[in-house]
């Protein structure tokens, strides 16, 4: 779900916030136009593609989110099947756990939520926050009524393991099986896994939460209102009153939005430094979703909203590749229970630019670019951005210009190491992403 920024940032961490708003959510408005075959292809090598948990049932991997080892290994994770496009950077963030960590910017908001659920409904939400991150494509797609056709099911987008197995997008791939499970009111927490493009905004592993609350014919016999009336007046009451809880006093409204997973379908503005900010969606759970998982003659709302997003806004923080830094410089500015602090900047090192051109090929993405150099570089790489995009008039070929920014925020980077990243990049793309270098 979409959580824009509404922040007391400077100039740099604003335009870091607008930025992030276009990432991609299965529950924002972000659903891509471009369509897709009913099952991905396996992807091709030469295409750029590399190759803890609380048991909810005894179901399996293929069926079950939560049917995963409490300790994922490498070989859990990366295999040779040629589906599976997962690299060793990605797996090194399984198990980090920043959201558990209750010092740290993500677990602080993490808390600040509980706390209103907590407060507001005491004793009715359950709490899952250590599901497993591998889950079933059934999970994370068809469960949540994701169309088969949809993009967000390509390889280019989303980390396969295997054909039929996944590295959540989303909390929502763990919905339906907690409904099954008999929960009526839940929140769920967790690192979240999508193939994206490399700035301060965007990074291939973030956190969500997913709000869910179910009522009966008791429930909403009693207000005189219909079931789904009566489940949209309660799911605006709670957000509106969370956006509060959050942001102070502020003014809200409600836009009329899309989501395959729940109709009638909202986001949330405020009005916040002067601008309408959207804050999160949500909705009416499909009815579908409720009669196959849980039983029929029920109503739900459902929210999900980012993390990093919150704590972006909340604390200004302008660089989202900060969150998994272990340097105290930033780790040191927060506390446990503690929405009030400001992050202070410490890092004046200068980014070193680098540029890679090349002829491309039908098979090229920029997605896969991405994770050559982010494989490659690691956190140095501060962003990736096209800077020329050429076609040749007689023989109509392509070409793209990337300009790569490496940078340090805990050092200077020297012109050596920097050379000797920049080389692999350029050898890897050629390898690996079927272009040829200019």
């Amino acid at each position: 779900m979409s959580l824009t920024a509404l922040s007391h940032c400077g100039p740099r961490c604003s335009l870091a916030v607008r930025h992030l708003v276009q990432q991609r959510s299965l529950w924002a408005g972000t659903f891509r136009s471009a369509q897709l075959t009913a099952l991905p292809k396996a992807p091709d090598a030469a295409a750029g593609f590399v190759r803890p948990p609380r048991q909810l049932s005894s179901s399996t991997v293929a069926q079950s989110a939560a049917a995963a080892p409490s300790v994922l290994s490498r070989a859990d994770v990366i295999t040779d099947h040629p589906f599976n496009n997962i690299t060793d950077t990605i797996f090194q963030k399984i198990g980090v756990n920043l959201h558990q960590q209750p010092g740290h910017p993500i677990g602080i908001i993490k808390g600040a939520i509980h706390d209103y659920f907590d407060s507001h409904h005491p004793t009715t939400f359950t709490k899952f926050d250590d599901l497993a991150p591998i889950v079933a494509a059934t999970a994370n797609f068809d469960e949540v009524l994701v169309p088969a056709d949809h993009v967000s099911r390509s390889p280019n987008d989303t980390y396969y393991v295997a054909p039929e197995t996944v590295l959540r997008c989303h909390t929502s791939a763990h919905q339906a099986e907690i409904l099954r499970q008999g929960e009526r009111a839940f929140l769920v927490t967790g690192d979240v896994y999508r193939r994206d493009s490399i700035d301060a905004t965007h990074y291939p592993v973030f956190h969500q939460m997913e709000g869910v609350r179910v009522f009966g014919p008791q429930d909403w016999q009693a207000s005189g209102m219909e079931g789904a009336q009566y489940a949209e007046v309660e799911l605006k009451r709670t957000l509106e009153g969370l956006a509060q809880h959050l942001f102070g006093e502020v003014e809200m409204r409600w836009i009329d939005a899309y989501f395959p997973f729940t109709e009638p379908s909202f986001e949330l503005e405020i009005f916040f430094k002067g601008q309408w900010l959207e804050v999160l969606g949500c909705g009416v759970m499909q009815q579908q979703i409720l009669d196959k998982n849980l039983g029929p003659g029920q109503k739900a709302w459902a929210f999900g909203l980012g993390l990093e997003r919150l704590a972006m806004v909340l604390f200004d923080i302008p660089d989202i590749r900060l969150f998994w830094t272990s340097d105290q410089r930033f780790l040191g500015q927060f506390k446990a229970g503690n929405m009030t602090t400001k992050f202070k900047s410490y890092s004046k090192y200068p980014p070193c630019y680098k540029d890679v051109a090349f002829w491309i090929s039908d098979a090229f993405t920029e997605n896969n670019l991405c994770e050559v150099v982010r494989d490659i570089a690691g956190d140095l790489a501060e962003e990736v951005k096209l800077i020329d995009d050429f076609t040749h008039p007689k023989t109509g070929r392509t070409s793209h210009c990337y300009r790569i920014a490496y940078r340090s925020m805990e050092r200077s980077l020297t012109d050596d190491e920097v050379n000797a990243l920049q080389e692999e990049v350029r050898s890897t793309v050629a390898t690996k992403l079927n272009v040829e270098l200019r």
